[in-house]
């Protein structure tokens, strides 16, 4: 007998038959199983379980039970793992036993989480039916559709309800579920699952139905226009006979409705009022009438069932085009790795990779999976993540990222995280996620959507009723006006106008190595007015290196230099690193020995036998140097050095505390002064480089209008050399982290939108208090990728002017769509009682044509390009 995790629902509840619960106000079970063979093991939380003695009288009661193998009381969290043989004992009989001890095991929802591939669920409609279905089942938590991927993702009690119960709940309303994946499951990808053996919408069986029925239509205008002749009675039902016309009408609608009356039933069985009822209403209204009426209607209803099959294949078609840009993503994986186990090389499939397997990657071929290289080097492509157009050189202990292309080296590579877990499923996940954050507009028309469709459709039911009660017209030619503005009644293109720019520009980013996490971050920084900029990091390269030599007396820029490497090279602080680094394989090594630091000052020791120091300009001031003068006799190779030779020509000497000092640390730099006991011998400049994008970045910023801020906490002298080299608008020094988060918001006093960008977690502060947080050099950083509203997956200052352009031109696509929506309806709606509109134009233009076009005008984001590629503009 195995027992599953189901059988949780039947644990017994504490108060039911155990007179001890009154001294313990917990009443429930948190159980979850998992079998091999008839070995169970559950975990119950028993919170008053918390000290050894506790532990002990539980472990008591239960050694009672035949079939225990084996307890773990871990009384700093009060749970309980119980490892039993589920043949002779029960997840009941456990219970009792613990509570026999006098423990009661607390209540606790088994909450889990289920998504569905419901790829046919492509408009807010459908999306209405599903969820009208799924609320009406005991244990439903919560849910969320998502037509512009397919999905419908649930969150539910296990005790209540099983995934089971709600895929069927789902097919209810009349939507197959392709694919399911709870969060336990290894493949959580559903769309990905539902989409691999996908074929054209236009291959479906439903396009060749509406392809026939299209036929049916030609030939019963054909029959009664042009061959009247043929055009006689045929047949006769129950007294009322059908011409030849009337039977290629009827057969039209039976190939052309027979999906719509579906939905439209479902609609009706889940209380929706959406397109599929009113079109339902609207067929059927259009034949009963011809039954009862002397005017036949069967050709407006053949025209309406043929128009709207073929507007929703349309739909299907466009919602399709949005979805094949994410799962773009998707495939940029591959299916299989090749994987060095105990000295043998096999192929095996992603999933079956583990961490810590050596995965091999030849020259060409994809990286399979996240991982650090351990043999091996080579340039790798890292512009499906990144965004990056220069392959990136990958050497031993570089970390490289699922999808990315091998360009010409051998690499091997130690997996770091599992198949669901690399950057590419992060990413993936965190762009299906993005559409539970709405922007203000989606919201606006969702409400909008809640009052269009009644008030429309009380509309239809005048405009069909009044014309012929108070005056007398035509009832058959008024009908026909309230089925055109039943159509019209439908605002699928309006709601879809938002999700579908907002899908588009997200993935569209996404390609171009920019993470957005949500819609309304996406319509935030499009009203971006200031863009706050940390320096270090961000401006800067955040690498300190040489940026000046200037040699003094009878030395060279070389004999500075191999000086100054080889009292650093047993440092440890950033400044000698980056000077051992500016000399590494340049310069002759030197014998070093009576090594010391000289903390906050510099460093000392001996080289070649010789006392030498390189530090601060007070180290040397207090060895009793005359720094305001100082000579320049051989030539150097830097500017500086030749203007301050100059200089020396001019007056005799160099001032070094009043002149070339104060000069360089006027530029941002840090000063070293080299020399021995009684000899100066040459000034080292280190500074962090300047990104050599910053300046262009702040440029491309500036056309588009945004004011730039840099934050930083260096000094007045480096902050302001910075901004003058890079050009910002402002700047604020010395600041601490909460100091940033103050100039953050006092910007956000001044203007109305204001995005803060930093590196993700020492600028977390401000990140978090700006209108958008965009974190740099994201790709591999879970803490970055959660924490950032945005995330530029690589170090390219260019993604910045290319998001805020995305995003802006995104904000102005969805208005367009919005907009245009509603007039073409207004017009198509003006136009019913005077005859302008019928039943063809409100499908065609209201419905299919303004649904094609949203999607079209949405697609058109997807041109927008960083500044590293041609740029296209909607």
């Amino acid at each position: 007998m195995t027992e599953s995790a189901d059988d949780g629902a039947d644990l017994p509840h504490c108060g039911q038959d155990h007179d001890h619960c009154h001294e313990h106000p917990h009443d429930d079970v948190n159980a979850s199983s998992s079998t091999d063979s008839t070995e169970t093991t559950i975990s119950l939380d028993v919170p008053d379980m918390d000290c050894p003695s506790c532990a002990g009288k539980v472990e008591n009661s239960l050694r009672k039970l035949d079939g225990i193998e084996d307890l773990e009381p871990q009384v700093t969290t009060g749970v309980l793992s119980v490892t039993y043989d589920s043949g002779r004992v029960s997840a009941d009989d456990v219970v009792q036993r613990v509570e026999a001890a006098g423990y009661s095991v607390q209540a606790q929802n088994q909450s889990r989480t289920a998504t569905f591939a419901v790829p046919d669920m492509d408009c807010p409609s459908c999306a209405g039916k599903v969820e009208n279905s799924v609320q009406k089942l005991d244990g439903v938590e919560s849910y969320e559709t998502r037509p512009t991927i397919g999905q419908v993702t649930v969150t539910y009690d296990d005790r209540a309800v099983t995934p089971g119960a709600i895929e069927q709940a789902i097919e209810n309303a009349g939507y197959p579920v392709e694919a399911a994946s709870t969060e336990d499951s290894e493949n959580n990808s559903t769309l990905e699952t539902a989409s691999s053996d996908e074929t054209s919408v236009w291959q479906s069986r439903r396009a060749t139905k509406t392809a026939l029925s299209g036929v049916l239509l030609g030939l019963g205008l054909l029959v009664e226009w042009a061959l009247t002749g043929l055009n006689t009675e045929v047949v006769s039902v129950l007294s009322v006979g059908f011409t030849t016309a009337e039977v290629f009408f009827l057969a039209g609608i039976v190939l052309g409705g027979q999906a719509i009356l579906r939905n439209g039933y479902y609609s009706a069985r889940n209380l929706n009022l959406d397109i599929d009822f009113l079109m339902s209403a609207a067929i059927v209204s259009a034949v009963v009438a011809s039954l009862i009426a002397s005017k036949s209607l069967y050709f407006e209803a053949a025209t309406l069932a043929f128009l709207f099959s073929t507007s929703e294949l349309l739909e299907r078609h466009s919602m399709d085009r949005t979805r094949s840009s994410l799962r773009e993503l998707m495939d940029l994986s591959p299916d299989e790795a090749t994987v060095r186990r105990d000295g043998e090389t096999m192929t095996i499939p992603v999933d079956a990779v583990q961490i810590g397997d050596r995965v091999v990657v030849r020259p060409g071929e994809k990286i399979p999976m996240d991982g650090t290289v351990r043999e091996g080097e080579s340039a790798v492509n890292q512009a499906p993540i990144t965004g990056e157009s220069v392959p990136v050189d990958k050497t031993l202990g570089d970390a490289v990222y699922a999808g990315t292309i091998n360009e010409e080296g051998y690499l091997e590579v130690e997996v770091t995280s599992a198949v669901s877990d690399n950057t590419i499923s992060r990413i993936v996940d965190l762009i299906e996620n993005a559409q539970s954050n709405k922007t203000e507009r989606e919201q606006f028309v969702e409400r909008f959507a809640n009052y269009y469709t009644p008030v429309m459709v009380g509309v239809a039911v005048l405009v069909a009723a009044v014309p012929p009660l108070l005056f007398s017209a035509s009832w058959v030619e008024w009908l026909v006006a309230g089925i055109t503005m039943l159509v019209l009644a439908c605002p699928c293109a309006f709601v879809i106008s938002t999700p579908v720019s907002v899908v588009s520009g997200i993935t569209s980013a996404a390609k171009n190595g920019v993470l957005i996490k949500g819609g309304n971050h996406l319509e935030a920084m499009g009203a971006v007015e200031t863009v706050a900029v940390d320096k270090t990091g961000t401006l800067t390269k955040g690498e300190l290196v040489v940026t000046d030599v200037v040699p003094l007396g009878e030395h060279t820029d070389e004999d500075v230099l191999r000086c100054a490497r080889g009292l650093e090279t047993r440092s440890e602080h950033p400044i000698g690193e980056a000077i051992v680094a500016h000399t590494d394989g340049t310069t002759v090594a030197r014998e070093i020995s009576d090594f010391e630091s000289l903390t906050g000052r510099g460093v000392r020791a001996d080289l070649d036998g010789t006392r030498h120091y390189a530090g601060k300009p007070e180290l040397f001031d207090d060895l009793g140097f005359d720094l305001g003068h100082a000579h320049v006799v051989n030539d150097g190779n830097t500017d500086l050095s030749t203007e301050m030779r100059n200089l020396c020509d001019q007056q005799g000497c160099l001032n070094l505390v009043t002149d070339t000092i104060p000069r360089l640390q006027s530029d941002g730099k840090t000063v070293i002064l080299v020399g021995r006991e009684d000899e100066l011998e040459g000034i080292i400049a280190v500074a962090d480089a300047v990104r050599p994008a910053a300046r262009e970045m702040i440029e491309r910023l500036h056309e588009l209008g945004v004011r730039v801020v840099m934050l930083t906490g260096d000094n007045e002298g480096t902050a302001r050399a910075i901004a003058d080299e890079v050009g910002v608008d402002d700047y604020r020094a010395e600041l601490l982290p909460e100091d940033k988060v103050t100039a953050v918001e006092a910007l956000m006093t001044e203007h109305d939108g204001v995005a803060m960008v930093g590196d993700g977690i020492n600028d977390a502060p401000a990140l978090a208090t700006a209108t958008v947080g965009i974190a740099m050099g994201a790709a591999g950083t879970d803490t970055a990728l959660e924490t950032a509203d945005i995330a530029l997956m690589g170090d390219d200052l260019s993604r910045l002017p290319y998001v805020y352009e995305l995003a802006h031109d995104a904000n102005g696509v969805i208005r367009q769509n919005i907009w245009a929506s509603l007039a073409v309806k207004a017009l198509l709606a003006v136009g019913v009682p005077f005859g302008y509109v019928g039943v063809a134009h409100a499908v065609l233009i209201g419905d299919a044509g303004m649904t094609v076009g949203v999607t079209g005008n949405a697609m058109r984001l997807s041109r927008i390009r960083p500044d590293d590629s041609p740029t296209e503009k909607p």
